[in-house]
């Protein structure tokens, strides 16, 4: 026993120390991480983008029926008018 304890000493200090990074991996990681961030910031401003431009789409269709509807009231009415003239 007393041989077993600096053995699982020895071999749980080699795994720490293994677990450590070194500098360039840290550095490279970081770089690594920075390049994430940046690309869901990028996949951020894309889907925020072609929302804005589908809301401006329906805007736009929204806009283009009321004007349809407007016009087909006054068609309507125009027929009206000319029934009464009957």
């Amino acid at each position: 026993m007393k041989i077993t304890t600096p053995l699982i000493a020895a071999a749980a200090l080699g795994l720490m120390l293994s677990a450590c990074d070194s500098k360039q991996e840290n550095a490279r990681e970081n770089s690594l991480e920075k390049k994430a961030d940046a690309m869901e910031e990028t996949a951020d401003k894309t889907r925020d983008g072609a929302d804005a431009k589908a809301d401006s789409t329906e805007n736009a269709a929204d806009a283009i029926r009321d004007s349809g509807e407007k016009s087909a009231d006054k068609i309507e009415e125009s027929a009206d008018k000319t029934r009464q003239q009957q």
